[in-house]
């Protein structure tokens, strides 16, 4: 959970988004105000539609809002940078290249040496439990183990922020579950800040440290929530939030939210 000392990483203000239509133009998101912390996990919940991935792309610097600031570290987000990395949905890997390959792929971008990125994706494909799969391609893993890789990938260039923009939505329930575990001990273990967009409540609940809530037509920040549930899953092997009262008093409160 933040202190009042903790620092600023991310600062939208007044945020709108609007988007040309043949009639009228359409309004993506409006006047949205929000600040992240650096070490939080924020979560982002809300119906389709309703401007979460909008959100995230103006924060990589994808797109640029037609009114208002993005600042990171006090500077204006103008473009894309290694420092906000993104995981989207398809984990988008290059299938020419080893898995190895992939995750030292910004770093070589970034110019690095070929020892210091052969030490990278050493490193991160234990720590992501895919060591044995170094030389092997893309197309011979599965889609929770992609979505490893491409976590890998974002964390080898150490982003201060990681964007993810619904990563597990494609993955059958029981993979899902143990992507969502995956990440949060990789947060807990590299105190990294993370802004995860999602549509499911509880998986809203369940991982971030903070909860953003927002609404549609047009997409709204509706309300916030700190809450401690990961941690509480982290600490506690045997913790079932679907037993926990405060849980499921949470859950329905930000469905009738979103609902209304």
């Amino acid at each position: 959970m933040r202190t009042k000392q903790a620092e600023t990483l991310i600062q939208l203000k007044n945020i709108s988004m609007e988007y040309e239509g043949r009639k009228q133009n359409n309004v993506a998101i409006s006047d949205i105000s929000l600040s992240i912390f650096r070490g939080e996990f924020v979560t982002v919940v809300g119906p389709s539609g309703c401007g979460k991935s909008t959100l995230l792309k103006i924060i990589a610097g994808y797109q640029f809002p037609t009114t208002g600031q993005v600042l990171a570290g006090g500077e204006v987000v103008q473009q894309p940078h290694p420092k906000r990395g993104v995981v989207f949905q398809d984990p988008t890997l290059y299938p020419w290249l080893t898995i190895s390959q992939n995750i030292e792929y910004g770093l070589r971008r970034q110019g690095q040496s070929r020892e210091k990125c052969k030490e990278a994706s050493q490193y991160l494909l234990e720590e992501i439990n895919l060591l044995d799969y170094g030389s092997s391609y893309p197309s011979e893993l599965s889609g929770g183990m992609k979505q490893r890789v491409a976590f890998a990938r974002t964390l080898a260039t150490q982003p201060e922020i990681i964007l993810l923009d619904e990563p597990f939505s494609a993955l059958d329930i029981y993979t899902r579950i143990k992507m969502q575990d995956f990440l949060r001990k990789m947060w807990l273990q590299n105190q990294q800040t993370m802004l995860f967009i999602t549509h499911d409540i509880e998986e809203a609940l369940s991982l971030g440290t903070r909860v953003i809530v927002m609404d549609d037509n047009p997409g709204k920040i509706v309300g916030k929530h700190d809450v401690d549930f990961t941690n509480k899953i982290l600490s506690d092997p045997t913790y079932d939030t679907m037993l926990d009262p405060e849980f499921n008093q949470l859950k329905r409160e930000l469905f009738q939210m979103i609902a209304n």
